[in-house]
């Protein structure tokens, strides 16, 4: 019987999810794009008149609304790639209507610069009583990272010491300035304080206090600096003997030379001001001004490198492995008409709806990718368009 599945978001993600899902009909079937701009729905759509989609208007910050489309529609599954700060009213509304969910990042609520699963692992029993499966994070990092983590567990160590996960976008659009998601969330992370995790408790570090030198394959040696990502939270749970993980992310000086210009001046503010007689949150103006991530498509050029290093013992001999993946701008935006930020992130999405409507990954609550077998996830990279690599370190 032909699926329905719902789209929530027509941003750079929803875009290649929409295309990606096109290209694997047989799984997902009628395919429902939601927006709160039906315009962007619609221009996606437009990309592929040979598939079977429907766009549709949806606030996703009102759940009674999400309820409605998901029974109007007949969704099979839900796959959020809206704001993080929704993915709460979305998942309400699986649970009232008992229909799958999955998304790409856990939620942030839009008046503290801070986001955990807590929220979001709190509605596991509710989840499990409607006897449906949630999905969080099945974007890159999170998502494929945490993939690469239970593989290595799985194949490569029967412990592992410390992780290391390595995000690198070498790309170039051209502009001064401009974020490759959405400005709110990527300069809240970034401006943050670092934290990570060794052995059984968190540390913090201040906003880019912590910089490495890693020499990244098809890219080069890259300054890295450690941040804090949601996806630490989950895989300190469930990698075994796990005693230290971190976070590392690539940025250019021009970068952090304008982000730290806009901080200092207040324009990354999650506060309202008063300006002219208005209310206004600085960095709400800020992300009008900036380039919409949507668009940088077109004009970036260059790769994205992104993976593990796992340290650890097999069969009493330390080990070290290094699992990634590049992928290149040019060629994603071919294929889908976004770069590779975006379709790192789509390609996962769809995966691990897929293994879902499959029922190849499977069960009622509410889990981390890590927590299923990654073989399935694995072999799917390498056939959508994500083909990893590994190799042996000196450890």
């Amino acid at each position: 019987m032909k699926k329905t599945t719902l789209i929530i978001g027509a941003g750079g993600v929803g875009r290649v999810v929409v295309h990606k899902c096109a290209q694997n009909a047989a799984t997902f079937g009628r395919i429902i794009l939601a927006s709160r701009t039906k315009s962007k729905c619609d221009i996606i759509a437009s990309e592929l008149p040979d598939a079977d989609i429907q766009t549709a208007a949806l606030d996703a910050d009102n759940t009674d609304e999400i309820i409605q489309l998901i029974e109007e529609v007949g969704a099979d599954i839900v796959i959020n790639v809206a704001l993080p700060y929704q993915d709460l009213t979305i998942m309400d509304a699986c649970i009232a209507t008992k229909t799958p969910y999955l998304d790409t990042a856990n939620y942030e609520h839009p008046d503290e610069a801070k986001f955990e699963y807590k929220e979001q692992w709190a509605r596991d029993e509710k989840f499990k009583e409607a006897g449906i499966m949630g999905l969080l994070g099945s974007g890159f990092d999170p998502g494929v990272t945490n993939v690469f983590c239970a593989f290595a567990q799985k194949h490569y160590f029967d412990e592992i010491d410390t992780i290391d996960i390595l995000d690198c976008n070498d790309g170039d659009h051209g502009y001064a300035f401009a974020t490759n998601f959405n400005p709110e969330i990527n300069l809240r992370e970034v401006s943050a304080e670092g934290r990570y995790w060794e052995e059984g408790r968190w540390f913090t570090t201040k906003p880019m206090e912590v910089k490495m030198v890693w020499d990244y394959p098809e890219v080069g040696p890259r300054d890295s600096y450690l941040l804090y990502h949601e996806e630490m939270e989950s895989l300190v749970k469930h990698i075994k003997g796990l005693k230290r993980i971190r976070f590392f992310m690539t940025f250019g000086e021009s970068y952090l030379t304008h982000m730290r210009c806009l901080e200092n001046i207040g324009m990354l503010g999650i506060k309202p001001v008063m300006h002219n007689g208005q209310e206004i949150v600085p960095i709400e103006f800020l992300k009008t001004l900036l380039p919409d991530p949507a668009s940088l498509g077109p004009r970036t050029k260059g790769k994205t490198n992104i993976g593990i290093v796992a340290n650890g013992v097999k069969n009493g001999k330390r080990r070290k492995i290094y699992i990634y993946q590049v992928s290149d701008h040019e060629k994603c935006f071919k294929e889908v008409n976004s770069q590779a930020v975006s379709y790192t992130t789509g390609v996962p999405a769809m995966i691990g709806a897929k293994l879902m409507l499959e029922g190849k990954w499977s069960g009622t609550g509410v889990f981390n990718m890590e927590e299923f077998d990654p073989d399935y996830f694995m072999e799917e990279l390498s056939s959508q368009g994500l083909p990893w690599k590994m190799k042996e370190l000196e450890s």
